[in-house]
């Protein structure tokens, strides 16, 4: 796994000016890309010390990812068992219940679907990209 790669890779798709970097405002959208569910408190915490019109280069973006990432290998492995579901590698039930058993919070089985529609969505712009 190159978790360093994926993060670049995502950074790159909201980098709409080609200049490497990203605004500021896009910083909740790039960590949610990235299969992170920060809260607003916890993205202005990290962006607190740039300018509201500031736009971050990617070695600003790797700490801020760092300090708020949770389950960021879980959701690799999930990604990449999803992206061999069309390819001739297969999995069983059982792994990709494993891997989705990582989101279900409550222990109870199950996962909020609010939180796997945003799974799915996140799965589908990395993959398109």
């Amino acid at each position: 796994m190159d978790d360093l790669a994926d993060c670049r890779e995502v950074f790159a798709y909201f980098d709409s000016k080609g200049d490497e970097r990203i605004s500021v405002q896009q910083v909740g959208d790039v960590l949610r890309a990235l299969g992170q569910n920060p809260t607003e408190a916890e993205i202005h915490r990290c962006i607190g010390s740039f300018d509201r019109e500031a736009r971050l280069s990617f070695e600003d973006f790797v700490p801020i990812f760092q300090s708020v990432s949770k389950n960021r290998f879980v959701f690799y492995d999930i990604r990449k068992m999803c992206n061999s579901l069309t390819s001739s590698e297969k999995h069983t039930v059982e792994e990709f219940v494993e891997g989705l058993s990582h989101f279900d919070k409550e222990g109870n089985g199950m996962i909020n679907v609010a939180e796997l529609r945003h799974l799915l969505t996140t799965l589908v712009v990395i993959r398109n990209k």
